[in-house]
């Protein structure tokens, strides 16, 4: 992980706000939230979609990275596809401009390829050049989605610090709830990381989700200096497989559905909670678009 400066983050601030002159045309940060998980298999980019196309539904401005270089899928759940991905843009053969495509409601996602590991593990001068690629983007977006692989490789941890939001989907299976707490504290421990959000998928009732998220609060609470919030409890239903089979989500095909209800209550209670304008990682200040460097500094 490469070395940085807090001050920096400031330092920038102030640069972007002496080069514009006029700190009431400053454009709103965007919230940026890594999606992500301990364990393959919990739903999480059911989440990330579900959760993009409500907030695109709102009037949003949003962007899904699927950062996910070896098996990407956020393209097939949302039923496109993509001629270009990330991976073209890692081989320097297209820019991120020409990889963007547009999904449902004008939402706008930067597709990962599928069954090519040679992106699977980002040396740093990568890692560099989409920063700053992502901070050239001209285009403004209110919030942008991180959907990381799962597990706690290097590539998952780097996303994961970079964003200043860490929303964790788990399950009720334990072996779920053990890899998610895992990835929280790797996270914590070495890179600091002191906030996360949470979302039980496929519970059976609200009782079932609060008592995950009661467990994982007792067990951090011993041994982890860090806090957990939860957005909600996402309930199991068929519906959600017919809705991969069709690719389509399922707030767009059966919005009056419970499942969907639950993802319109969950995008609602990411919005709410107050946006960090402090830099959690030491990636953070990079994203100076995405992270308002121009506003006032904090």
């Amino acid at each position: 992980m490469m070395s940085s400066n807090p001050d920096q983050a400031g330092t920038l601030r102030q640069m972007r706000g002496q080069q514009s002159g006029n700190t009431e045309l400053k454009m709103p940060a965007t919230r940026v939230v890594s999606v992500t998980s301990g364990k393959g298999g919990v739903g999480k980019t059911a989440v990330v979609s579900n959760v993009a196309v409500t907030l695109a539904r709102q009037g949003k401005k949003v962007l899904i990275i699927d950062a996910d270089l070896g098996l990407a899928n956020v393209d097939v759940v949302l039923g496109i596809s993509p001629p270009y991905n990330l991976n073209h843009f890692f081989s320097g053969e297209r820019s991120l401009e020409e990889i963007m495509v547009a999904g449902p409601h004008g939402l706008k996602i930067l597709p990962a390829g599928s069954g090519v590991q040679q992106f699977t593990h980002l040396d740093g001068q990568l890692k560099m050049r989409l920063i700053d690629a992502l901070d050239a983007l001209e285009e403004h977006f209110d919030v942008v989605l991180i959907d990381t692989e799962a597990g706690i490789s290097d590539n998952v941890t780097y996303f994961n610090v970079a964003a200043q939001d860490i929303l964790v989907v788990t399950t009720p299976e334990p072996t779920a709830i053990t890899d998610a707490y895992a990835l929280m504290k790797l996270l914590s421990l070495q890179y600091h990381q002191k906030r996360f959000l949470l979302a039980v998928n496929s519970v059976r009732n609200a009782d079932e989700g609060l008592d995950v998220f009661e467990k994982l609060t007792m067990v951090s609470g011993r041994y982890l200096d860090i806090f957990i919030e939860y957005l909600g409890g996402i309930p199991f239903d068929r519906k959600m497989h017919d809705s991969v089979r069709q690719q389509q989500v399922l707030v767009d095909l059966c919005p009056e559905n419970k499942v969907a209800k639950a993802f319109v209550e969950l995008a609602d209670n990411l919005m709410a909670i107050p946006q960090n304008s402090q830099a959690q990682g030491t990636l953070q200040f990079f994203w100076k678009q995405f992270l308002g460097v121009g506003a006032e500094a904090s």
